[in-house]
């Protein structure tokens, strides 16, 4: 179970943190408006009060020690920098930093933000499944329950053919697509294997027949629990 920090709780901060618990994941909320904490006390796994620019009232929060760090203050450029400068100093891996203008990202991306976001509460969702699932490079959302992604294909799938692997059978997806590296392939000096070309076959509609290899995309459709179920194959 991965645990997460949500830094201001407006709509952004919550739309991420609703994403996130139901995923089942853990969520720390911080905001420094009472209201605010106490709606969000309801929903995530701790509601704190206090104020995100404090470095030390962070440090006793327990947001080092979580996988991932959101914040949603958008509208308040110099705490954004400061809690982003904070998080960073604080350790933790991955900081997601809301901004309203590219100016503002920017500057959040020199100061050590991992992502800027500047969308309001429709990315969050997306961040969420983003941060859950990295492996996923994009998702389009068809319907509530259905959703197109593109995904790495899974290691034990590879040297496999899509009819072999019963794809659609054992998973409820359907491959529409596969996105190929072009060039040969290349080990380097830490043993993993790159490509060496920089552009990309698509496969439209692969036959039954067609071999998966590393490195392939795999664009797939289906139901989200379907399309969930497929991506903790590895």
């Amino acid at each position: 179970m991965g645990q997460y920090a949500v830094i201001g709780l407006g709509n952004f901060g919550m739309a991420v943190a609703n994403a996130l618990i139901k995923k089942e994941m853990q969520v720390i909320g911080i905001d420094k408006d009472g209201k605010k904490v106490e709606l969000a006390a309801e929903l995530v796994t701790k509601a704190l009060e206090m104020d995100a620019t404090d470095i030390e009232a962070l440090k006793e929060s327990g947001v080092a020690t979580v996988d991932a760090a959101i914040v949603g203050m958008g509208d308040d450029i110099s705490s954004s920098i400061l809690v982003t400068l904070s998080l960073k100093e604080l350790g933790v891996p991955i900081v997601i930093t809301k901004a309203t203008t590219v100016l503002q990202g920017k500057v959040l991306e020199k100061v050590g933000a991992t992502r800027v976001i500047y969308a309001e509460q429709e990315m969050g969702e997306k961040v969420a499944e983003w941060l859950i699932e990295p492996d996923i490079f994009e998702h389009i959302k068809l319907a509530p329950d259905y959703s197109i992604v593109e995904t790495e294909v899974p290691d034990t799938f590879v040297g496999k053919t899509i009819e072999k692997l019963e794809i659609r059978t054992k998973y409820g997806v359907q491959i529409i697509a596969i996105k190929r590296k072009q060039g040969q392939i290349q080990i380097r000096k830490d043993g993993k294997l790159e490509p060496t070309g920089e552009g990309e076959n698509i496969i439209i509609a692969p036959a039954p027949k067609t071999e998966l290899i590393k490195f392939d995309r795999l664009v797939i459709i289906g139901s989200n629990k379907d399309i969930e179920r497929l991506g903790k194959v590895k």
